[in-house]
């Protein structure tokens, strides 16, 4: 779960743990493809927009990079297919669909005069 905590009038969110694990794995992933393609990390930095640092810190999965910026650099990596398949094979959405559970109702229209 997501934990807030409000310091001096300014609420921070922190990122799930599941989630956190989930980007290290991507960066790692993204890390290797990098290495398979033998290319070093000012060439993909230069060619994806971002400083060195973003990169690593991609590399490295961290929660504050944008995902503009992981999006960039997997485009470059020639990956940008893999961010077209994320939930294509959504069984839960199609169940939930086909028991009509998101189905919304319109609220009624004002009467004007």
């Amino acid at each position: 779960m997501f934990k807030y905590i409000n310091i001096m009038g300014k609420e921070i969110s922190y990122i799930s743990l599941s989630v956190t694990k989930i980007l290290i794995d991507l960066g790692a992933k993204i890390k290797l493809a990098r290495l398979r393609r033998k290319l070093s990390t000012i060439q993909v930095a230069e060619r994806a927009g971002v400083n060195r640092v973003t990169l690593w810190q991609i590399e490295k999965g961290s929660t504050s990079v944008s995902m503009g910026a992981y999006a960039q650099v997997l485009f470059v990596l020639g990956l940008e297919k893999d961010l077209k398949k994320v939930a294509e094979d959504d069984a839960l959405g199609r169940k939930l669909q086909d028991a009509k559970i998101l189905e919304r109702k319109r609220a009624p229209k004002l009467k004007t005069k």
